[in-house]
This record gives structure tokens, sequence and C-alpha cells, in this order.
């Protein structure tokens, strides 16, 4: 096994998800994420904890969806008491298909995600974090040689995330003061609402209320979003590819909207709810071991040089106690490049230029 296998988990098990002699764990595993599973496991006994595995596969969902009827049950129990009773799920992604659910009809998939909003709010109750094992298939996506992407991708992973965590506070700092926000480049000038909020340093561990590993962000919950933004960085939402998406925004919520590729994948999103036309995140990438886009939305959106913005579900870390945000079935981040001809102001003053914050 390649040691950084190891070292990956390692990272996941103790810095992200800090876990603990007895605590109760789920781990989720994707078919090719076989090594990184093994490694955690040797990880998760070795520190005392429980642990239930589950396996998780775009294939078998394609099966499931594309034969129901729709009529899905409302967060059914024994799937939703796992959660609520687990202190830690790790998921780690790792498919043989980055498109395999494709071909599901729209509407089943939006009916599937919207009854099992119990469950997924349960999971988030835990100590949660997602990350990735490198395989063939993301590669391809990537447009890379295997050996190549491993390499991407442990750079991003196996970071110094306490001095990043401190640079990042730096901007989480200037995010909770300020009281609104504005970005302009490129086919974007849009404001946003910030005060009242709470920016969250995202340095991939629990401690931070940061559940990706790789992050490498500081992001919050706007509101009162006026404008237009334009995402130039390609993706794949629901199995189809998406390019240079329009949405322009009045009274917080989107008004008009078109895509170079994909239109019918963002419909299809505004659609699921009324909450899924708001602004749930603005997220600001910081992980400088992330040099290229490679259609991975965990790495993409953690890239120094990019900003995005996450249509649905508002984060409860970034909210005051008591206090509910944008509330959807979806989160869904759409990503702008902003290496050039870009600006982010935060209260009238120039915090980021052409992808450098003022203190680089």
């Amino acid at each position: 096994m390649d040691e950084r296998v190891r070292e990956h988990a390692a990272v996941l098990v103790d810095w992200s998800a800090r876990v603990e002699d007895g605590d109760d764990v789920v781990l989720v595993a994707g078919p090719d994420a076989h090594d990184l599973a093994v490694a955690v496991a040797e990880a998760l006994g070795e520190r005392g904890a429980n642990l239930l595995t589950m396996y998780s596969s775009g294939e078998i969902k394609r099966a499931y969806l594309r034969t129901h009827d729709g009529d899905f049950d409302e967060s059914p129990e024994y799937e939703r008491l796992l959660f609520e009773r687990a202190d830690v799920v790790l998921s780690l992604g790792g498919g043989r298909n980055t498109s395999a659910t494709a071909d599901v009809p729209g509407e089943i998939r939006q009916a599937y995600s919207s009854a099992r909003s119990d469950i997924r709010e349960a999971r988030l109750d835990t100590r949660w974090i997602s990350t990735v094992h490198p395989t063939r298939s993301l590669a391809q996506q990537a447009n890379m040689a295997f050996e190549e992407y491993q390499d991407f991708a442990y750079d991003a992973i196996l970071r110094d995330w306490e001095s990043l965590a401190e640079e990042m506070a730096q901007l989480k700092a200037l995010l909770d003061s300020g009281s609104e926000v504005h970005l302009v480049s490129t086919g974007t000038d849009l404001t946003m609402r910030i005060d009242g909020r709470t920016a969250v340093n995202s340095a991939a561990s629990v401690a931070y209320d940061s559940h990706n590993l790789p992050s490498g962000e500081v992001f919050t919950a706007p509101h009162a979003t006026e404008g237009e933004v334009t995402f130039d960085v390609p993706m794949t939402l629901h199995g189809e590819s998406v390019r240079n998406v329009r949405l322009e925004f009045e009274s917080g919520a989107v008004v008009d909207y078109d895509a170079e590729q994909g239109e019918d994948v963002i419909a299809e999103i505004l659609e699921t709810d009324d909450g899924a036309r708001r602004l749930g995140e603005l997220g600001i990438g910081m992980n400088r071991g992330i040099d290229r886009y490679t259609d991975n939305i965990l790495f993409d959106e953690k890239m120094g040089d990019t900003i995005h913005l996450a249509l649905g579900r508002a984060y409860d870390a970034n909210l005051p106690d008591g206090e509910s945000g944008n509330d959807s079935a979806i989160h869904v981040d759409l990503i702008t490049d902003v290496s050039e001809d870009s600006r982010l102001e935060i209260d009238g003053e120039v915090v980021q230029r052409n992808g450098r914050f003022r203190w680089e």
C-alpha cells in the first residue's frame, strides 16, 4: 500500500474527525476506495473506536432510482436512527463511474433528495467528514494520468493544515466584521449582505466547523443578493457537463438564468424548492496545493484564485444560535475563476484582486 494512503487515513481520523476512544463511527466507502477504507479501519482500531462500514455505489443508486416510481418514504427511520446515534460519519468517495446516475430522471432525483432531508440533517449533526480516494475514474475525469492524479490529490490533502488555518483566519476576521461583499469580474457584478453571519475557517477539521478533506476555503452564508454572476469553471452536475452558467438575482432570488451547456440541469436544480433559488454559501478558495481544475467539486472549489457560490441550503455554522438560514433539499456549488480582471471587496475595501489577497 502506498504510504500516502495511511497518511491520508491518519489526517482524516485525527486532524479532521478528531476520533476518540469509544466513538461510534460510520464509514461509507465507494467501490474503488478499498485501500483507503482499510487504512482508515486500521486507524480506527488503533484508537479504540467502534466501526460500522457501509458501501456506496453510483451504479447501485442508479439501479434503484431508475426502477422506483418516485413515491419515496419520508426519511426512513432505520437509516435516520443510524446517523442519529453515530458520533462520526466518514465518507470515502471513489466510484467507478463519475456519471453513473446521469440518466436518472430529474424528477426522481428531486423526490429522492427531498424525501431524505431528515437523514441528511442527522448526518450533518455528527462529526462528519467527506474525502476522496484518488481513483482511475477521477484521474480520467480530470484528464490526467493515474500516477499524476495521485500526486495532485495528495498535494491537496497532505497539507500543513495548522499553518493554512492561521492564514485563512485573516479572511475570516474580515468577513466576520463586514456587512457587504461586492464581487466584480468578467460577466459578474454581484453584491451580498453578510452582516449577522459567522464565517467558517474551513481547515479540514471539525474543530473549525470544516467537513471536507481536502479543504482550504473560508465560507459564509450570504443574503440579500443582487446582480449577476457568471460561473466559468466547467463542472459535472447530476452526471451532466455544465459550462458558463449565468445567474441573475433580485431581492435575493434567481430571476433569470442561462448556460452555454447544461441549462436543463440548472433548471432542474432551481426548481427543487423555493430555497434552491437563493444562495446558501459564499466560499473563497485558498488551498494553493490545488493548481488545476479536475471537474471534482471537492478539489475545485478549494483552489486558490476561485470563488464559489452555492444554491440552496445554508450551513448552521454560519448562523447565529436559533436563527434559520436559507433552507433547501439541495446545496449545489458553482465556481468562478477570479485570477484575472477581478476584485473582491468587503465594505468597499479591496481584499482580493486578480486572485491574490492583500497580504500575499
